[in-house]
């Protein structure tokens, strides 16, 4: 009988781990994730544990300072999980076995982050130095006004990219447009991948406090609805291209936020194709639940459901309020990870 990560997989969708622990990487590779990402919310856990003293301690002995030591950190777990996805990333040719490391959040921090065309130029530096030689590695980076604009570059320069903190289809559109662009300028495009992570359980939040009057059957569809739509959109626009590598939609945010959902809505609302970064507590709810997934991400509501998101929704002031909500997720848990490698590397 199909365990029901197993049935999640059989349905199209590749697995990842919203996580670089060691343990949970091996462990959910066990169970068939294929990729893995990073933030500095997950390396703080994991430095915070103290299974890493001995390696903070031998970095500060070499008198590096704390930003130093962080990046050298996040650089070391971001590898040891490449090295566990690596077979996947050889066997599928390029196709899967990545692990994202996200480029400096302090760089959209609101009070301290540079000036727009210094961010622009941080992010493509960044990108290119930690994208190194790393075969199954993605540089993220958010779809800011900086972050796209550093998109093109970084794509003509051979960088694979992880596009994230997309909530609209304004801002789906501007990256993918820039990303292709810069692939577009490649001399081959036998190794180019690009993934676009369209957050999907915050939307919800959204809607139960911005937009009260929806129908309760359309509350708390918003979310799915959006990111199925701009599957298919993604689906579409690639479909002529005649790429050797697809190019895929990240459904993000899939724990659910609400605790009378099940644990597992989004990720069956969504099974069947792409890719679903998974937190391990999300992947442990699903595969105790017993349940066999199909495909359903082609598959939408009602049309009156349809027609209530599409006359509510303003996609304008949604995409306004998340991403200042999530410009400060992004930027203040950097801070909080600095602070506590310089605790931690005083206490040891």
């Amino acid at each position: 009988m199909s365990s029901p990560l197993a049935s999640l997989i059989s349905t199209g969708t590749k697995l990842w781990l919203d996580s670089i622990d060691p343990e949970l990487v091996v462990s959910n590779r066990a169970l068939g994730a294929t990729g893995a990402t990073s933030n500095p919310i997950i390396v703080a856990d994991l430095i915070e544990s103290g299974r890493f003293d001995d390696q903070l301690q031998s970095l500060a002995s070499q008198g590096l300072d704390d930003a130093a030591i962080t990046w050298q950190m996040t650089d070391r777990m971001v590898q040891e999980a490449q090295n566990v996805f690596l077979p996947v990333w050889e066997a599928t040719e390029g196709n899967d076995g990545y692990v994202s490391f996200e480029v400096d959040p302090l760089l959209e921090d609101a009070e301290h982050g540079p000036a727009h065309a210094e961010r622009v130029a941080q992010y493509i530096e960044q990108g290119k130095f930690w994208a190194g030689e790393h075969r199954n590695r993605m540089i993220k980076v958010p779809a800011t006004p900086a972050g796209i604009e550093a998109l093109e570059p970084l794509a003509a320069a051979g960088v694979t990219l992880n596009v994230t903190l997309i909530f609209s289809p304004r801002q789906y559109r501007a990256a993918r447009e820039a990303v292709w662009r810069g692939a577009q300028r490649r001399s081959d495009l036998a190794c180019f991948k690009s993934v676009y992570s369209i957050f999907v359980s915050r939307v919800d939040v959204y809607t139960e406090k911005h937009v009260p009057e929806l129908l309760p059957e359309a509350q708390g569809q918003a979310g799915i609805v959006g990111v199925k739509r701009l599957w298919q959109e993604n689906q579409q626009f690639w479909a002529d291209k005649n790429l050797a590598l697809d190019q895929e939609i990240i459904f993000a945010s899939t724990g659910t936020k609400k605790p009378e959902d099940p644990p597992w809505k989004y990720v069956e609302a969504l099974a069947g194709s792409d890719i679903q970064t998974n937190p391990p507590a999300t992947n442990d709810a699903v595969e105790a639940s017993g349940r066999t997934f199909t495909r359903q991400v082609d598959q939408l509501p009602s049309d009156e459901v349809l027609d209530d998101l599409d006359a509510k929704l303003d996609m304008a002031h949604l995409e306004t309020v998340l991403m200042e909500e999530g410009l400060k997720k992004f930027a203040n848990p950097q801070k909080a990870l600095l602070d506590l490698v310089g605790r931690r590397c005083n206490a040891i």
